[in-house]
């Protein structure tokens, strides 16, 4: 379903809004809001309660998301502005427009970063909800990124912001167009969320296939033994519960003095942990070692077929080194030198929750969570043929690919939700499409054309999810 446009246009003489309703203002935001440099004063008692939204606490979609509570002595010193329902917060710093958003029932005490304008509109001039709409607007943040000033972080000034032009409707229409936004967004952001959904328990489900196949096998009818593990059950008969460092010809650490000083602009890969995910390795995030010093540090030289293992952040995320990191080097994580093992197989039973779990009862560390190699080397596993680990690993290698495909599907929908999203916003608030007499529909669908997406996005997660 397209909606109806307006009988009559007229040209707004702004470039970027360019037709707009013949009977709407273009006025800049000055006469229609006010600018609140409003800000705690520094006689505040120290004791005084402030609720604080910075620039994280807001997200583009959601609004304020929360807010950190303090006293104003320990506040930081940039938690001054004061908020009040209604406001719109706007980030100046370019780096963070998307941080945008209404201020909707806020608490008592909340405070904004000054790294954000605050714009009151004027009751009875501008609505508040629609003037949220209309700052998120692609035209409109496009045109605060024009004028940003600055070299290390461009802002825009607040005299520039307030003078930005705006299409103003009637009174009752700015209720009409926020009352049909709210209602639309929250379809579509319903959508995305359910999306996210499908994402984590494709994420899950794929982590089940993979734990059952390091530990159950492939074949259902194979003789069992108890694993000695109440958690884990029953493993085929024939494995050999082994310790990592059984199965390894050898594990260490990568270069650990200094890593930083073998950086280089051209090079080989050197891998550090935050380029190691599930399975594989961004080797285009990769910094640059050259092969005279990676030779230099020849213990920790990578040979494709070489697992690696995250040791800090989210230590235990194991993935196999790939050829085009062959002679490259690596730091901060933990290397296991391929052996007479098909290095598919460890690299999936690292990830498996089998050696996942031993890794959480041996990290430590409150920021970072991490562990050490005398530990790791410990870990224990259930080693199946060399042939098996290959048909298990092959096996494991299909289904991560269906889940990828899966997964991918479900960020594509996501993208086309999102761009809809801001297509809807900037046609209703530009009046591109006239929303005056329009009414939710019973069955709560907002259109065809969303009925449509709602079809996609909602095919049931059993139709969705393969198996184990």
């Amino acid at each position: 379903m397209s909606y109806p446009a307006y009988p009559e246009y007229k040209d707004s003489g702004v470039e970027w809004l360019g037709e707009v309703p013949m009977h709407w203002e273009i006025q800049p935001l000055k006469y229609v809001a006010t600018y609140n440099d409003e800000v705690l004063p520094e006689s505040t008692p120290d004791n005084h309660p402030i609720k604080y939204v910075e620039i994280s606490d807001v997200d583009e979609q959601i609004g304020v998301t929360g807010w950190s509570e303090h006293f104003f002595s320990s506040a930081p010193s940039r938690a001054r502005r004061v908020l009040k329902g209604g406001d719109v917060l706007i980030s100046t710093v370019r780096t963070y427009l998307r941080a945008i958003a209404p201020v909707i029932e806020p608490p008592i005490n909340l405070v904004g970063s000054t790294g954000f304008a605050v714009i009151r509109p004027i009751p009875g001039i501008y609505d508040s909800i629609l003037l949220g709409y209309v700052v998120r607007a692609e035209w409109f943040i496009s045109s605060i990124i024009a004028r940003s000033v600055g070299v290390s972080y461009p802002a825009i000034n607040a005299s520039d912001l307030v003078a930005l032009s705006l299409p103003i409707p009637p009174w009752k229409e700015q209720k009409a167009i926020a009352f049909f936004l709210n209602h639309e967004t929250a379809r579509i952001d319903a959508l995305v969320e359910e999306q996210k959904r499908l994402i984590a328990l494709l994420k899950e489900k794929r982590q089940a296939v993979i734990s059952h196949a390091v530990t159950k096998g492939l074949d259902p009818a194979v003789p069992m033994k108890d694993s000695g593990v109440e958690w884990l059950g029953e493993v085929p008969a024939h494995w050999v519960r082994k310790r990592l460092k059984n199965v390894s010809p050898f594990i260490t650490v990568g270069i650990v003095v200094n890593p930083s000083s073998y950086l280089a602009e051209e090079g080989l890969p050197f891998i550090y942990g935050g380029e190691v995910r599930e399975g594989y390795i961004e080797v285009d995030k990769a910094r640059k070692i050259s092969l005279e010093n990676s030779r230099r540090n020849r213990k920790t030289m990578l040979e494709t077929g070489d697992v690696v293992t995250m040791r800090v952040g989210y230590p235990g995320v194991t993935a196999v080194v790939p050829p085009e990191c062959e002679g490259g080097n690596c730091a901060s994580v933990m290397l296991t030198k391929k052996g007479s093992y098909d290095s598919r197989w460890l690299c999936a039973a690292m990830n498996s929750r089998l050696i996942r779990h031993q890794v959480e009862i041996v990290q430590y560390g409150a920021a970072q969570k991490q562990f050490n190699i005398a530990d790791a080397v410990e870990f224990w596993l259930f080693e199946p043929p060399i042939d098996e680990q290959a048909k298990i690993a092959d096996y494991i290698d299909r289904e991560s690919s269906r889940f990828d495909q899966l997964v991918g599907e479900a960020k594509r929908n996501m993208q086309l939700l999102q761009e809809r999203r801001s297509a809807l916003i900037s046609a209703a608030v530009t009046g591109k499409i006239d929303v005056r007499g329009w009414q939710p529909p019973e069955d709560s669908v907002v259109s065809t054309e969303a009925k449509q997406m709602e079809v996609v996005c909602k095919r049931s997660f059993h139709d969705v999810l393969p198996p184990c």
